[in-house]
């Protein structure tokens, strides 16, 4: 497939087999800039391991992912989150025993210094500009009010607003979201590219501008929200089926 120059990331051609299992086949997913792209499909469609292979978590059997012309595939993890790409997980991964202000400011430190460094002899509240920053980042997540407590006595959805905030700060150009409903409302005006896996059709066909349903591991339609709802073989294969 051709791409588009607006196109931002692009999923070309891949394929991800576990043993005999074809988790992923023929995938050939574009996503332009600006845009929010929703990822849907049943139980064990492949989505998860979409965002995994585009984040570099789990390699591609073949086939190549590339963000802004620089092909990610082979790429550490962290080497693609330098790039700009950045990933909240349907199960946030924070640092339970910093502070939620500290868990702000680590990713903060990643990007301007290129590694994850905690200094404890040297406070993180000490380097004013990033503090300021990261309140702001908090404030932007309703966060603010609980910096000083400790990540690990958070609620889930707190948890998963910390962690939107410790991707916010890092000023991603791409944001990878895992089942965003109510991450998606404190976002939506910020104009960063958006993948989006999410279950919840009212938000799906509310606010993607495009849609690929996933099923089986194969992309079965793909296209601007009121296509894809109309489409019968989505309905067969997801819609129908939830709802």
């Amino acid at each position: 497939m051709e791409t588009n120059k607006n196109v931002v990331l692009h999923v070309a051609d891949v394929h991800k087999n576990f043993g005999g299992l074809h988790a992923l086949s023929d995938i050939d997913l574009q996503v332009e800039e600006g845009q929010t792209h929703a990822i849907i499909g049943p139980n064990g469609a492949g989505k998860s391991t979409l965002l995994n292979v585009i984040i570099g978590r789990i390699p591609p059997t073949s086939g190549a992912v590339v963000f802004d012309g620089t092909v990610l595939t082979g790429k550490q993890p962290h080497e693609i989150n330098q790039l700009g790409v950045s990933r909240v997980f349907q199960t946030p991964e924070i640092f339970s025993d910093l502070s939620v202000l500290q868990n702000v400011m680590t990713p903060a430190f990643a990007k301007r210094d290129g590694a994850f460094k905690i200094n404890l002899a040297k406070p993180f509240e000490r380097e004013t500009a990033l503090r300021e920053e990261a309140e702001a980042t908090l404030e932007d997540v309703g966060l603010v009010e609980r910096r000083g407590a400790h990540a690990g006595s958070l609620s889930r959805g707190d948890k998963r607003r910390l962690e939107l905030a410790m991707c916010l700060i890092q000023k991603p150009r791409l944001l990878l979201l895992d089942e965003p409903t109510e991450l998606l409302k404190k976002i939506k005006s910020r104009g960063m590219t958006k993948v989006i896996i999410e279950h919840d059709m009212h938000v799906v066909f509310s606010l993607a501008d495009r849609i690929s349903v996933l099923a089986g591991g194969r992309i079965i339609a793909e296209g601007l929200p009121e296509d894809v709802r109309g489409d019968p073989r989505v309905q067969e294969a997801y819609l129908g089926g939830a709802h």
